[in-house]
């Protein structure tokens, strides 16, 4: 199956155009091949957006060869159907081995158990449930101010920190003095 072009001297001289930065040429080349290139990768890879994928990586392979202009390698391929297939055919793999990998690593994530439990702010909105604003009232101004950035306004420890001017290990400790006295002043 070859795709719809001239001969293989048309074929290269197009090519050749390219290699000098010719961009309606490319378009042409582009026009002409990528359609065969995508129906040959089908029967390969039953994916159509990473067949998708795979023909816009070669052509964009072919756009930077380009700047090797006539002494690169674009002007030294005789077939271009032949030198396009080898591309594809190694970008595909490249691809599906990606895939392959990526989705490895993701069924082994799935498996870890999960490292972050509750966190102690989200924990103590639990244990005082609707009268979580009035137990801010008991305590001092910075802990409330604290406990108010990081358990109500669920900004992270760092964000709380530059919002009250303060360092992250101030904002920590403030938050656990204040866990420490709420459960204190709230036991019955």
């Amino acid at each position: 199956m070859k795709a719809e072009q001239g001969d293989g001297d048309a074929d290269a001289e197009l090519l050749g155009a390219v290699a000098e930065g010719d961009r309606e040429a490319f378009e042409e080349l582009f026009r002409r091949f990528a359609p065969w290139l995508r129906g040959r990768l089908r029967q390969r890879c039953a994916d159509p957006v990473l067949v998708d994928e795979v023909v816009q990586d070669v052509f964009v392979e072919v756009w930077r060869h380009r700047e090797h202009g006539r002494n690169g390698r674009l002007d030294q391929v005789e077939d271009v159907n032949g030198w396009l297939w080898r591309v594809g055919r190694r970008r595909l793999i490249d691809a599906q081995r990606a895939q392959e990998r990526r989705g490895r690593l993701l069924r082994r994530l799935a498996v870890l158990p999960r490292r972050h439990g509750v966190s102690a702010e989200d924990e103590l909105l639990a244990e005082l449930g609707d009268s979580a604003v009035a137990a801010m009232e008991l305590l001092p101004s910075d802990l409330g101010a604290v406990v108010r950035a990081t358990a109500l306004e669920g900004l992270t420890v760092r964000e709380a920190a530059e919002r009250l001017n303060i360092p992250t290990g101030t904002v920590k400790s403030r938050a656990s003095r204040a866990r420490r006295l709420l459960r204190e002043r709230l036991q019955p």
